[in-house]
């Protein structure tokens, strides 16, 4: 499945979202999303910690990693995050390919007062009014699936809405037109959608190469707090981390230890 891992999740998905509008026309899910509780400031999160922010995942299983934790109760994981010093949540809501739903997205939000990102693959304003109207906080948009209009027609309906867009890459030619569209929250993949690997230089070659101002999250292989410290040693704001997270025993702890190699909030 690794050479077209991408191009399967988006069929799929397309045939998600086209039941979606069937069922709700996107005049119905605009004011479904306008009856959403009050955004949280997903960016203003990342950037009020002095040092690394953590955006902790709650994901069910993945293509790359099979089943972490089919069963996980979800408001008892988004509780732990937040008392081991997580910034922000990140819930994946993609049934098929990792298990989730909206309403782990719910009930994460509903657990905790973090802001909390859906993360799955947006290709339609139907997906950000119906994440909005769920209580995301922030949506994931990913470059390799979207042209450039799209990325900022879905990135402007999204600060419409009081969201944050995490606008990921994963390689050079990637971000050279997101950076066109002056963002100011962008996620480096240091995944290879090819070949699934992983290599965490990638979030060091491509960071300079991003303006100071913008925040930048370091996004899959972090693990470690040997990850985190050399990461944020290259200039990465914060880090994304979901799979090790979900295999700790205690995720509380695994929390704070990944905050505390760095000067994070204990």
């Amino acid at each position: 499945m690794a050479g077209d891992i991408l191009q399967k999740i988006l069929e799929n998905k397309r045939e998600d979202v086209m039941r979606l509008e069937a069922r709700h026309p996107l005049s119905e899910l605009r004011l479904m999303a306008g009856e959403g509780p009050p955004p949280r400031d997903f960016l203003a999160a990342l950037r009020s910690n002095h040092g690394a922010a953590l955006i902790a995942e709650i994901k069910r299983s993945s293509p790359s990693a099979g089943s972490l934790a089919r069963e996980v109760k979800v408001n008892q994981r988004a509780g732990a995050y937040e008392r081991g010093g997580a910034a922000a949540l990140s819930v994946l809501t993609d049934e098929k390919f990792f298990g989730g739903s909206l309403q782990d997205l719910v009930e994460a939000r509903a657990s905790c007062g973090l802001p909390v990102l859906r993360k799955d693959f947006i290709i339609r304003p139907s997906q950000v009014y119906q994440a909005r109207a769920a209580g995301a906080d922030a949506v994931l948009l990913i470059a390799a699936a979207l042209s450039k209009g799209a990325l900022s027609e879905l990135r402007d309906l999204a600060r419409e809405l009081g969201m944050t867009a995490l606008i990921e890459v994963h390689n050079q030619g990637e971000l050279r037109p997101v950076l066109d569209l002056r963002p100011e929250l962008v996620g480096i993949n240091n995944r290879d959608l090819k070949t699934l690997r992983i290599d965490l230089n990638t979030c060091l070659r491509l960071r300079p190469l991003i303006p100071p101002g913008v925040t930048v999250v370091a996004e899959s292989g972090v693990s470690a707090p040997q990850d985190v410290a050399r990461l944020r040693a290259g200039g990465l704001d914060a880090f994304l981390v979901g799979t090790s997270l979900m295999r700790a025993e205690d995720p509380e702890q695994a929390v704070r230890a990944l905050l505390n190699s760095n000067g994070g909030k204990p």
